[in-house]
């Protein structure tokens, strides 16, 4: 490969072509560990200064890693082949924001927190809300198909998104869907995309679905003597007709090392399990269902509820499990954060399991995440042996158990973060042979030459 490209991609497309060292080292990886310098940075202005990119690297065969603002957990933004990173973050307009059509359409750098904002001034409401929104973009939320603790009632992204704009590998620039909530025009092009990880098109704009912003919302937390009393909780709040928006489960590792991190005021003394659970809808009807999940909570076993029937308050709750990452790195163990996904019938089965598997090898684990939708964050804590090097053999081979035994029942490797480079050695069994290679067919319909963010998934 010509060894000057760098410096003609940046005579071509001029001050957005960055090669100074700490750009490229900025554009490296993401939260994940793995890390690869790229060549070349694009920080694309434009939808223009993306086609220019992809058309000069698919002349040349360069590798593209598209990147949004580079906050993923299983390295899908590192450029493991070098080449040139196209950063769309700097692309952050919300071109129209119209309710009359209860559509945005944004750029796909534009901060998800930062439309969710933009449409709340308006009345209206944007449900997808990874733990990242103020830090992750729309078109890292639409590769990823990000989620959430409301998407129990709200669904996920890919239930928001109504239209993209796309530059394919070659430069094309393919624009499917559009801005009605009902569209079967052929092929569902514009789901194709939500989930792709980059691998088929870069998204530049998203036409993305608005609704009414509920008037009220309101929340209770729950401590219990028992985790399995705290899933018991959820089974229990859905089967009497319930449908929280969030419904947020901790188990005790997590509480304690919360205790440790907050102050023993911050949760009960020997709390196993907690729950959160919020509620939105008409400010009339929240009291009678809070008094009746309250009775449910009580019932299964709680044994401290506290309550929430406004906003301040029930970002309160919320701020306390914003704390639970942070409690869990003050613990000074290393933290890998598998978000896999169970059916919720196997949560106490889950629990009870890494709880024998932390027994068995002395590995802390702790599971905490979206209980109403089985989504569990379950966290290998990597310890030091006596040298004070990191167990990281023993503790990847507790995260191989841990999805040999989600696939065994039923489950998902993962719900929100994507494979990229850290689950790809899991995807072709947990998807099957033929739909694997179904992957691969689609891969290389669309980009023939493999320079779309090559080396993830597998593929």
């Amino acid at each position: 490969m010509n060894t000057l490209w760098p410096q003609e991609l940046r005579s071509e497309l001029g001050e957005c072509v960055r090669l100074d060292r700490a750009t490229l080292e900025a554009h490296a990886g993401d939260k994940w560990h793995a890390a690869t310098l790229p060549e070349a940075v694009v920080l694309a202005q434009t939808t223009e200064d993306v086609v220019r990119a992809m058309r000069f690297a698919h002349e040349r065969r360069i590798p593209v890693t598209p990147r949004g603002a580079g906050v993923g957990y299983v390295g899908g933004c590192v450029p493991v082949h070098g080449g040139i990173v196209i950063s769309v973050a700097p692309m952050q307009r919300i071109v129209e924001l119209n309710t009359a059509d209860g559509i945005a359409v944004v750029e796909a750098g534009v901060l998800t927190a930062d439309l969710q904002q933009a449409a709340r001034e308006q009345g209206w409401f944007y449900p997808p809300d990874p733990a990242s929104a103020k830090e992750s973009s729309i078109g890292g939320n639409i590769a990823t198909n990000a989620g959430g603790p409301r998407c129990l009632k709200y669904g996920v992204t890919r239930a928001y998104v109504l239209g993209l704009e796309v530059v394919l590998a070659n430069g094309d620039i393919l624009r499917c869907g559009g801005r009605t909530h009902k569209n079967k025009q052929g092929f569902d092009l514009t789901g194709l995309f939500c989930g792709s990880e980059g691998m088929l098109g870069i998204v530049t704009q998203a036409t993305l679905r608005l609704i009414p912003h509920p008037p009220a919302r309101a929340a209770l937390s729950a401590s219990f003597p028992q985790f399995t009393m705290a899933a018991a909780a959820v089974q229990n709040i859905l089967a009497a007709g319930h449908l929280p928006c969030a419904m947020e489960i901790t188990d005790g590792f997590t509480l304690a090392a919360a205790r440790s991190y907050l102050g023993p005021s911050s949760l009960p003394e020997g709390a196993q399990g907690h729950i959160i659970v919020e509620i939105d809808g008409q400010q009339h009807a929240l009291p009678d269902e809070l008094r009746a999940i309250r009775r449910i909570l009580l019932e299964t076993g709680a044994d401290d509820v506290q309550e929430a029937e406004n906003e301040e308050n029930v970002e309160r709750i919320w701020q306390l499990r914003r704390e639970f990452s942070y409690s869990l790195k003050a613990t000074g163990l290393t933290k890998l954060n598998e978000d896999i996904v169970i059916p919720r019938s196997r949560l106490v089965d889950l629990v009870s399991w890494c709880q024998n598997l932390q027994q068995e090898t002395g590995i802390p684990i702790a599971c905490f995440g979206h209980s109403g939708d089985g989504n569990i964050h379950t966290n290998i804590m990597v310890p030091r042996d006596e040298t004070g090097h990191e167990r990281r053999a023993e503790s990847d081979a507790c995260v191989n158990r841990l999805f040999q035994w989600v696939l065994s029942h039923g489950g998902s490797i993962t719900g929100e973060h994507g494979i990229g480079l850290a689950k790809a050695p899991w995807f072709e069994e947990a998807i099957g042979t033929i739909a694997f290679r179904v992957h691969r067919e689609i891969k290389q319909a669309l980009d023939p030459l493999n320079i779309l963010n090559p080396g993830k998934m597998g593929l």
